[in-house]
C-alpha cells in the first residue's frame, strides 16, 4: 500500500499546532463531504483519507509515533520492545555497525519494514525474529459511514469501498451516531506474516426526521388546540412507520407527556425490540379570534376561567 503523508494530505506542515489540524481538517471534510460530491468515488475516498489522517494527528501519541515511524507507526511498540531485548542481549551495538549511528523517520511501507529492523539489528534479528515467530499485525484503517437516521430503521447491506476494496456488510437497525464496529482482518497487510489489521468504521447519523432520538427512545411534539385541551378529544400523530390515534383527555396540561410503548426505535441487534415513543402536548393559544369567539371567551372569562 503506497505511503499517504497525512500533513500532506491536511495541507499541513509538521509543525502544525492542534488547532492547525482542527482547521485544516473542518475545511477539507466539508469540501470532501460525501454529501457535497454524490457519486463521486474520488472524492469519498479522500473524505476517509482526511478522517483517518485527524484520527491520528490530532492524537499527540499516535501524532509521535507517526512523525517516527511514518505509516509503520502502529508497530512502534513492538519495534521499541525489539530494541529493548536487543540491547539487554547485547546485540544492539553490533546490529549498529559497531557504534555508527543510524536515524530512521517516518515513510516505510510494509515491504521495508522488516527491512527496517534488519539494518537496525543485523542478520542476527532476521533470524532471532524466524525463531521466535516475531510476526506483526498489519495497520488497521478507519472509514467514516454517514447515514440517514431513516435509514437505519431497518437493517440493511452497504457495499463500501477501502483502499480500492469493495466490502460488503450488513449494518444492523438501531446503530448508534458515533458508533464504530470492527471488520476483522480488512485493515492493511501484515508484516513478516503476521495477521491482517482491522478495518474500524464509524458511523455519522444525521437526523432527517422531526423525531429527537435518545438511544432506543424518540422524542417528538405534537400541537393540540385549547378546545381539545380541556374538552379532550380524538388526534393523530406521526410515528416512525405511520400515523396512530391518541385519545386526549379532558384538561389536558401545556408540556403534557404520553408515551406510546414499543413505537420508538429499534434495539441494536435486538430482533423485534424497540423503544418507546413520546409525545408532548403543546397547547396552542388561538390567534385573531373572531368577534363571536371573543364574545364566548369573555363569557368563559366571567366564569372564572
Amino acid at each position: 500500500m503506497d505511503f499517504i503523508d497525512y500533513y500532506k494530505l491536511l495541507e499541513l506542515d509538521k509543525s502544525a499546532s492542534q488547532a492547525d489540524i482542527k482547521k485544516a481538517y473542518r475545511k477539507l471534510a466539508r469540501k470532501y463531504h460525501p454529501d457535497l460530491n454524490p457519486n463521486d468515488k474520488d472524492a469519498q475516498a479522500k473524505f476517509q483519507q482526511i478522517n483517518e489522517a485527524h484520527e491520528v494527528l490530532s492524537d499527540p501519541e499516535k501524532r509521535k509515533k507517526y512523525d517516527e515511524y511514518g505509516k509503520d507507526w502502529k508497530h512502534a511498540d513492538q519495534f521499541e520492545e525489539a530494541r529493548k531485548q536487543q540491547a539487554s542481549s547485547g546485540g544492539f551495538g553490533a546490529g549498529f555497525g559497531g557504534g555508527q549511528s543510524h536515524s530512521y523517520s517516518g515513510n516505510f511501507d510494509d515491504d521495508t519494514f522488516s527491512d527496517f529492523f534488519e539494518q537496525m539489528f543485523g542478520g542476527r534479528a532476521r533470524a532471532e525474529g524466524a525463531h521466535r515467530g516475531r510476526h506483526f499485525k498489519g495497520q488497521d484503517f478507519n472509514a467514516e459511514l454517514q447515514l440517514r437516521l431513516s435509514d437505519i430503521y431497518q437493517s440493511q447491506k452497504q457495499t463500501l469501498t477501502v483502499n480500492g476494496k469493495n466490502i460488503r456488510l450488513t449494518i444492523p437497525a438501531g446503530v448508534e451516531n458515533g458508533q464504530t464496529i470492527k471488520i476483522k482482518g480488512h485493515g492493511g497487510p501484515g508484516v513478516q506474516g503476521g495477521p491482517k489489521g482491522d478495518l474500524f468504521i464509524t458511523f455519522n447519523i444525521i437526523n432527517d426526521t422531526s423525531f429527537k432520538r435518545e438511544k432506543e427512545n424518540l422524542y417528538a411534539d405534537k400541537e393540540i388546540s385549547l378546545t381539545t385541551a380541556a374538552l379532550g378529544g380524538e388526534i393523530e400523530v406521526n410515528t416512525f412507520n405511520g400515523k396512530v390515534k391518541l385519545k386526549v383527555k379532558p384538561g389536558t396540561q401545556n408540556d403534557s407527556k404520553v408515551k406510546l410503548k414499543g413505537k420508538g426505535f429499534p434495539k441494536y441487534k435486538k430482533a423485534d425490540q424497540f423503544g418507546d415513543l413520546f409525545i408532548t402536548y403543546k397547547v396552542k393559544i388561538p390567534e385573531n379570534l373572531s368577534e363571536k369567539q371573543k364574545e364566548l371567551f369573555q363569557e368563559l372569562k366571567k366564569t372564572g376561567l
